[in-house]
């Protein structure tokens, strides 16, 4: 197990090589999705952030949590791709429900002494995350490029002397058309 989105780049771009996806496609995507998505450190922040306020019980409607939720989406953008970086993100999420900081600082302790554990499955979900959208680019990305590729002939623009044949792909008929 790794605990860092950018130590698993290497391991998430041999997978898609593995897969056969456009490399053109993930060997951006996958350092990208290193650096700002992650979907673990938000739902790090979100579970621990609402464990403190349960613990202190501070009532959170659900227009609250789905703010905290929001931030918590867009501050993990900006955390680091080294292990524990969620952590110190903590704090401005209970600043929302009026926290103060030493209780937030606690909150982050016992993140960090979870952390071989949670920190691990964060890293999994950012980094499985960055293969799935890379693969979902890729096929997008060649849904089209087959289709362009079949649709361009080799013609010199005269049809009449060629003898068409049909192509099935996708379930779409494409006639094109190749000398006799």
């Amino acid at each position: 197990f790794t605990r860092s989105s950018a130590a698993n780049i290497p391991v998430n771009i041999a997978l898609c090589k593995k897969l056969n996806l456009h490399e053109d496609t993930y060997s951006v995507s996958i350092p990208l999705g290193a650096t700002i998505n992650m979907a673990g450190a938000a739902i790090t922040i979100t579970v621990l952030t609402l464990a403190a306020v349960n613990s202190l019980h501070i009532d959170v409607d659900f227009g609250t949590a789905i703010l905290l939720s929001i931030v918590a989406s867009i501050s993990a953008c900006g955390a680091s791709g080294v292990a524990g970086g969620s952590l110190l993100l903590i704090p401005l999420a209970c600043g929302l429900f009026g926290i103060n900081e030493d209780v937030a600082m606690q909150i982050v302790a016992i993140g960090f002494i979870i952390g071989v554990i949670q920190d691990s499955a964060e890293t999994a979900l950012n980094s499985s995350t960055d293969v799935v959208f890379s693969a979902a680019a890729s096929h997008h990305l060649s849904k089209y490029t087959l289709n362009v590729e079949v649709l361009v002939t080799r013609s010199s623009g005269e049809f009449h002397d060629k003898k068409p044949s049909v192509i099935r792909l996708r379930n779409t008929l494409y006639y094109s058309y190749s000398s006799p």
